[in-house]
């Protein structure tokens, strides 16, 4: 049985220019221990998956329309807001994209970091310090004992996103979503934050999922890729697969859109267009304009998510036709 199953996840926002369907009919899974990559451009509907699970969706605008989202047993969507607090931040944690302003700036490092360990834990206030201090040295805070007390503007971007680490895995939660956690670091102490949670999931056999836009990033640490594109996932495989034969149009595009991919010396390549407004989406498949394969059937028909092998499904009318 997955740790986690959502199906059929629909999250809309009703705003005064119409009903935006930021997540429109995702569906999932991830098993104990499994690293899971959600990609895809900004405004996918990544990150809202992931709030909408959290329960930290702003509401309104947004609304869950439909879908259930199982984790161990318990729905997350249609759960109680006492249960929901039971499992946030104990068996469900989340590294947030900008730690400087998911850290309170009034609050010391040592407040923030013990809350969840009084909260849920319920231990004295000396173990719970102790327990920070630890979590602190685990993820490589120099001097760690002395910076304890510091508040957040007084570390850098990087021993702040360090301190967010610590502080999600504090109470060793089953699943941990990082939400583009290495986004605003240089490349160096980007490879240092990921080989961290790579040895923490280790190390707590922890599963994690992966948001990010960067198809480079989730190459080398994901078991499974999703694929996302307005809203949907329109190519879901095992990272092995997904790269060595990726199916779908937008997925191809990805990939011909990293760096290091490109011949040296040769302009870079970028999906021409842009994502669709998602109050305002085109029939038929939403990827039709900007794609170079399409034809008149592709704003005809709205594709779905369909297997052709065990581990490997896409959501492109011409690829189901065998035509690509």
């Amino acid at each position: 049985m997955p740790l986690l199953e959502v199906n059929d996840l629909r999250t809309y926002f009703h705003t005064r220019s119409g009903v935006c369907r930021a997540v429109d009919g995702v569906s999932f899974s991830v098993e104990k221990g499994e690293t899971l990559g959600i990609v895809g451009e900004s405004g996918s509907g990544k990150s809202v998956t992931c709030y909408s699970l959290m329960g930290l969706l702003p509401q309104p605008p947004g609304h869950i329309e439909s879908g259930r989202a199982l984790f161990a047993g318990t729905d997350l969507l249609r759960c109680t807001s006492r249960e929901a607090r039971a499992i946030r931040g104990k068996r469900i944690a989340m590294v947030f994209q900008d730690p400087l302003t998911s850290l309170n700036p009034y609050l010391r490092i040592s407040d923030q970091l013990i809350e969840p360990l009084i909260i849920h834990g319920k231990i004295p206030r000396q173990h719970a310090l102790a327990r920070a201090l630890a979590m602190l040295e685990a993820v490589g805070i120099n001097d760690a004992a002395a910076r304890l007390h510091h508040y957040p503007h007084e570390f850098s971007g990087g021993m702040r996103q360090r301190v967010m680490i610590a502080m999600s895995l504090i109470t060793q939660p089953e699943l941990l979503i990082a939400d583009e956690p290495t986004t605003a670091l240089d490349v160096t102490v980007q490879a240092q934050i990921l080989e961290l949670i790579q040895r923490l999931q280790r190390e707590f056999n922890m599963a994690v999922i992966y948001i990010t836009h960067d198809l480079g990033v989730v190459s080398g640490l994901c078991d499974r890729v999703q694929v996302m594109y307005a809203g949907r996932i329109v190519e879901t495989a095992s990272t092995r697969s997904l790269f060595a034969r990726p199916r779908h149009p937008y997925t191809q595009a990805l990939q011909r859109s990293i760096p290091s991919l490109q011949p040296k010396g040769g302009e870079l390549y970028n999906i021409p267009g842009l994502p669709p407004d998602p109050a305002k989406k085109p029939p038929g498949c939403a990827f039709a304009p900007r794609c170079e394969h399409a034809t008149g059937l592709c704003p005809s028909r709205d594709p779905e998510l369909v297997p052709f092998q065990d581990d490997h499904a896409t959501a492109c009318l011409r690829v189901q036709a065998g035509e690509l």
